[in-house]
């Protein structure tokens, strides 16, 4: 996954929720937190974020999918 910068899971949710995401009441169980947010088209994005450090490319990889968003987005996020 390269261009994607490895980071921990605490580093990948503090980036989410200043580009908008909230946690999601009532998800997210144990090792794994849950947040959302509704794009502007009104589409709900609901992201499951594990407890881990650094998170495996393949999980960042999910979770920007989960996001919605391109890899630039993605990666500008995780650089703020």
């Amino acid at each position: 996954m390269n261009g994607i910068p490895r980071v921990s899971s605490t580093k990948l949710i503090k980036a989410l929720l200043s580009v908008g995401f909230q946690y999601a009441p009532h998800r997210g169980k144990g090792s794994h937190t849950a947040l959302y947010r509704t794009d502007p088209q009104g589409t709900k994005h609901l992201v499951i974020v594990p407890k881990r450090n650094p998170l495996p490319a393949g999980t960042l990889h999910s979770i920007m999918k989960q996001a919605g968003m391109s890899r630039e987005e993605f990666v500008e996020m995780l650089k703020r």
